[in-house]
């Protein structure tokens, strides 16, 4: 499942406006969808994440995905001079600049700030706004008290202390913001992905960055239509937050979502609803698509697509079933044209995602 998912994804590289290298990826076909770039990401890497898989294969199922590295982190360059808003908000204009449609723009945590920014300097470009977990100020922005700018500098020097190490201290508080209900598998993902995509000090450089974000101006003047969607239990970004974000913006929807989660997990009955609501906001092109009863399968077909959900390869299928393997191949590749898919990755996630 992951290989194909690899296989299927492009990479390239586009130059910032200062010189700086940047990741891309793209994979799906259909109406554009642009990720904004946000924190630990790993373009060559998240087709076989357990916490970013089923994101990539629900999103790019009837639709081109395109998504990026922050600078300084996975395949983008590394060794980078300038970490700001500016600058990711330049990386961003050079990842879309060669896009000549308008798209659905989605930002999750940072990126829904760098969304905002982008949508209003380039309104001919964004046909819509999806927000996830994501905040009008940074937590020194909007610091109000003391106890906000300690926190600040706590989090920002244990990053600086235990980025990608085995500190078992600092994985359980850091991992804790993002996924408190992740299993062993996914934390332990978390964990080796700090190593792979940056170094200690880009990542505490970029956190400061992220943490004085302020677009509280902007965000009122956003003219397309815009869905904003946030746990009600978020440790990394609290639930107060996202919903300021959703009032700032003029005629925003906003969903709450039931999860302690910042990044939803595959399994979580938070992704349905996520997943529901962004099907139900995107234009009819973008969204329409029956469900998996409405499909018309035969009963042979039926039950290759159930072992198929199960994770079960064509070898196995074939046993099972006493087909060959060839058969059973050709099934395969019917199920993926009545579901409209091109991977066993995608076909899985959109029977076990239908709402």
């Amino acid at each position: 499942m992951n290989s194909e998912f690899q296989q299927q994804q492009e990479i390239r590289f586009v130059t910032s406006k200062d010189g700086t290298r940047i990741a891309t990826a793209t994979i799906g076909r259909g109406p554009i969808i642009v990720r904004a770039a946000h924190w630990l990401t790993h373009v060559s890497r998240d087709p076989e994440s357990p916490i970013w898989r089923h994101w990539i294969a629900e999103m790019s199922a009837q639709n081109r995905l395109v998504r990026y590295d922050l600078r300084g982190c996975g395949l983008s360059a590394r060794d980078v001079c300038d970490i700001s808003f500016e600058a990711w908000l330049a990386d961003l204009e050079a990842v879309t600049q060669q896009i000549n449609e308008p798209f659905t723009l989605i930002g999750m945590s940072q990126g829904a700030a760098l969304s905002i920014a982008y949508a209003l300097r380039h309104p001919e470009k964004v046909e819509r706004l999806i927000l996830i977990g994501g905040y009008v100020q940074g937590i020194r922005a909007r610091a109000s008290e003391a106890q906000h700018i300690i926190e600040a500098d706590t989090l920002t020097n244990l990053i600086r202390l235990g980025w990608g190490s085995d500190l078992n201290a600092f994985n359980e508080v850091f991992t804790n913001l993002f996924i408190p209900d992740g299993t062993d598998e996914q934390c332990a993902w978390w964990q080796n992905l700090e190593r792979e995509t940056a170094s200690p000090e880009t990542a505490a450089l970029t956190f400061e960055v992220l943490q004085q974000i302020d677009v509280s101006d902007l965000a009122p003047k956003v003219n397309v239509p815009t869905l904003v969607l946030h746990a009600r239990n978020d440790a990394r970004v609290p639930f107060e937050e996202g919903q300021r974000l959703a009032a700032c913006i003029p005629d925003a929807q906003f969903v709450p979502l039931e999860s302690a989660n910042h990044v939803l997990l595959q399994d979580e009955p938070a992704w349905k609803t996520l997943m529901a609501s962004v099907r139900a906001f995107l234009p009819p092109r973008l969204a329409s698509r029956p469900s998996v009863g409405e499909i018309a399968l035969t009963p042979a077909e039926r039950a290759v697509l159930g072992m198929v959900a199960k994770g079960l390869g064509n070898s196995d299928i074939a046993a099972n079933q006493n087909k060959s393997e060839k058969t059973v191949r050709n099934q395969v590749s019917i199920l993926f044209e009545k579901f409209g898919v091109h991977s066993r990755a995608e076909l899985i996630v959109r029977v076990l995602s239908d709402p």
